[in-house]
């Protein structure tokens, strides 16, 4: 599926669709196609890699209630895997392999 850009009394909008379903839909418009985004390899790592981040980071605050509770059966798996999430960026496993509780 291709973006289109429409434009239409001074006012444009890109669509996903065909040059010709653009041309249908708006037939009083004027239409140009959108290249489509090529990424490099390297923003697709560092797009991984920020992406690997939150993921690291929504579990760090989702384990935060658990690892205050010193009496819980699986404490000290807890803290290991809260030790994993902080040290995972360093590793050779970064972003590919997550942590696992």
């Amino acid at each position: 599926m291709a973006k289109v850009k429409v434009t239409k009394d001074g006012v444009s909008n890109v669509i996903l669709g065909s040059l010709e379903f653009a041309k249908e839909a708006y037939p009083d418009a004027t239409y140009e196609e959108v290249p489509p985004v090529q990424l490099s390899a390297q923003a697709i790592k560092e797009t991984n890699e920020e992406e690997a981040r939150e993921w690291r980071d929504s579990e760090l605050v989702r384990t935060d209630s658990l690892f205050g509770l010193t009496d819980h059966p699986d404490h000290s798996k807890i803290v290991d895997y809260r030790k994993a999430l902080r040290d995972w960026p360093s590793t050779s496993d970064f972003p590919d392999t997550k942590p696992t509780l």
